[in-house]
């Protein structure tokens, strides 16, 4: 094993703690502001790639990741539903007013697809569901799509971890192309959408 896996290692604490780190790092970063602070995929993707070198195991991380992301967006919309008028009189949010209203116009016409997605792609994953929630979004609709793509992001994330066991860089490049691939489903329905909003 490698030393500097080795310090990684000696570096994180065991049991019941680490569990906790895991489901925290899944939770804040679905958060509206802390998702913009914390690498949370960046960190699921290690986590993975250690399951290789003996720390803890993948059912056990995959389930973490899942709640975690799931609570925090769930959370987010919660906060969005039911005190986004709050939030949006900080300075954080008011100088992302033009963001914001894109954000409201965007979930008003493409409504859960926008949940589904913003999983994937990086910083945006945390202001989304709070996003949703403020627009008012119907929750059985928007739990829906949360639960979804959560469970996919606890699999998909920690899985590319471990199958790059044998290469962090390795991991990292599945990642990033994992990421890309959702971005470009993403943009084929939108086009979708357009070319039937055209027709009709």
């Amino acid at each position: 094993m490698e030393a500097w896996i080795q310090q990684i290692l000696m570096f994180l604490p065991a049991g019941g703690k680490y569990h906790f780190l895991i489901f925290f790092v899944a939770f804040a970063e679905s958060l509206p502001v802390a998702g913009l602070l914390i690498p949370g995929s960046t960190i699921i993707v290690l986590a993975g790639f250690l399951v290789v070198a003996g720390k803890g195991n993948l059912a056990t991380l995959i389930l973490l990741a899942v709640l975690g992301a799931l609570c925090g967006d769930l959370l987010s919309l919660w906060l969005g539903k039911s005190y986004g008028g709050i939030f949006l009189r900080m300075r954080f949010f008011r100088r992302r007013r033009t963001m914001i209203r894109y954000a409201q116009k965007f979930f008003l016409t493409h409504g859960g697809k926008s949940l589904f997605f913003a999983r994937f792609l990086g910083p945006i994953r945390g202001i989304v569901p709070f996003i949703a929630g403020l627009s008012q979004m119907p929750g059985r609709g928007a739990t829906g799509y949360i639960l979804i793509s959560s469970i996919l992001w606890g699999i998909c994330y920690p899985g590319l971890g471990y199958l790059g066991g044998s290469s962090l860089q390795q991991a990292q490049t599945m990642g990033a192309r994992f990421g890309l691939a959702v971005f470009l489903l993403l943009l084929v329905v939108l086009v979708h959408y357009q070319v039937k909003k055209l027709f009709r």
